[in-house]
């Protein structure tokens, strides 16, 4: 099956129109290389359907969030980043200094799942989670001053 018609299927089951715009929109989440805007996902949607408004690609990518398929992060950039949500949850390490992004394990985050789960009754989404410090040079250089 090609991810445009998994992409189909899967609007399809959760009761969504199948619109050109919408594959589009899809397409070039799935195909883009990490994170982008809405901006730049509207960009290339109208290198093949020029008349796209960028209202349609927020309105798409916030149903494609409910359906938990898009992730929606603050990267520390001042522009809201989405991504094509993979198989397993990933994470991000972001340097407030130096701006550096690692990318970490979902591993790290089960023990507080299940704990506030088991506590709790809360279900976190863990789909994907950003947090902002200091990296280990940044960290070691600021306890140098």
């Amino acid at each position: 099956m090609s991810c445009d018609d998994e992409a189909v299927e899967v609007l399809r089951r959760a009761g969504h129109r199948v619109t050109p715009q919408r594959l589009l929109i899809l397409r070039a989440l799935r195909h883009a290389r990490g994170h982008v805007t809405a901006t730049q996902i509207a960009e290339e949607v109208r290198r093949h359907f020029p008349s796209i408004d960028v209202s349609t690609v927020y309105r798409t990518l916030d149903v494609l969030k409910r359906m938990r398929l898009v992730s929606e992060t603050d990267l520390g950039t001042g522009d809201t980043m989405f991504e094509w949500l993979p198989d397993q949850p990933h994470h991000h390490l972001i340097c407030t200094s130096c701006q550096q992004v690692d990318v970490i394990d979902h591993s790290y985050f089960e023990a507080l799942e299940r704990r506030l789960r088991e506590e709790r009754g809360f279900r976190p989404n863990f789909d994907h989670f950003a947090i902002f410090g200091l990296c280990r040079s940044c960290a070691e250089a600021d306890d140098a001053d």
